[in-house]
């Protein structure tokens, strides 16, 4: 049976190094900031949110959320933003998607300086991460926080085959970056891919974000392979489960995280963590 890559339990450690940061800070008379935009009332964005704002609470973190109508305009949330990079108190800015159809996420996106961004989507520091250039900058959460779990559970990167299916900017550019600058050879795939399956099983690392339930079956992977699951879907009984079928997989697999408990904890937790990362670097030059 594979290892468990417990993101859950992971997401303590960092979340208790993180509470460490912010108090240090805090004797500096500093507080770690913030602010989520988000648009309009989506019920996952809203429990997303939620969840961040009180992980922040405890962590000692100012956590500001700016809740703007459906109908705002370009405009408008661009001045927003703007007020957002020069308001001192404020570290980290967060667009929350999704946002409605006449709004350029792009644009909003290229707005937050490049040294306010939690997310690490602004192009010049998704350049930087492709550049494999020296910190300090901001990379997307999900991928950094995958590879806090590869490094703790010690999976060698350096010579590894990895493939990732899933093509985002939210996941799957960004950690075939981070693979490809741990040494990694790696291959970034889609649904589209031809004969996927079989590069899956030839896989050492397979980082699966294509939002497709249970597209990864026992027979898609190499035994003894670490598997990473990346999706998050709700079955008809309630459960959730992953892009990964959990059950099947198990059995060949070297390591593998769960859906729950895997990769969805470090996320937030990452976030918190490049949230004191951006004050730290603000204020340290």
């Amino acid at each position: 049976m594979a290892q468990l890559l417990d993101g859950r339990s992971l997401a303590k450690v960092v979340n208790a190094e993180t509470k460490q940061r912010v108090a240090a800070l805090t004797d500096r008379h500093i507080t770690p900031g913030i602010a989520v935009i988000m648009v309009g009332d989506d019920p996952a964005s809203m429990i997303y949110t939620r969840n961040k704002e009180k992980k922040a609470r405890q962590l000692g973190i100012k956590s500001v959320l700016k809740h703007y109508p459906i109908e705002i305009d370009q405009a408008s949330l661009m001045n927003e933003i703007a007020a957002l990079n020069n308001d001192d108190s404020i570290d980290a800015i967060m667009i929350q998607k999704p946002l409605p159809k006449q709004l350029n996420e792009t644009e909003l996106i290229d707005a937050i300086d490049p040294a306010k961004d939690a997310d690490g989507f602004h192009p010049l520091n998704v350049g930087k991460l492709f550049d494999n250039q020296t910190g300090p900058y901001p990379v997307s959460c999900t991928p950094r926080g995958i590879m806090r779990i590869l490094r703790h559970y010690q999976i060698p990167l350096s010579g590894a085959r990895a493939v990732v299916i899933g093509r985002s900017i939210l996941v799957g550019k960004p950690i075939a970056a981070l693979l490809t600058n741990a040494d990694a050879t790696v291959t970034l795939t889609n649904r589209h891919t031809k004969d996927l399956k079989k590069l899956t099983r030839e896989a050492d690392i397979l980082v699966v974000a294509a939002g497709i339930t249970h597209l990864i079956n026992q027979a898609d992977v190499k035994p003894g392979a670490t598997v990473i699951d990346v999706g998050m879907h709700r079955l008809d009984n309630g459960k959730l489960t992953g892009d990964v079928d959990f059950d099947d997989v198990e059995p060949v697999a070297g390591h593998i995280t769960p859906v729950p408990g895997g990769v969805g904890p470090m996320t937030i937790a990452s976030l918190m963590a490049q949230t004191v990362d951006l004050a730290e670097w603000r204020r340290n030059g």
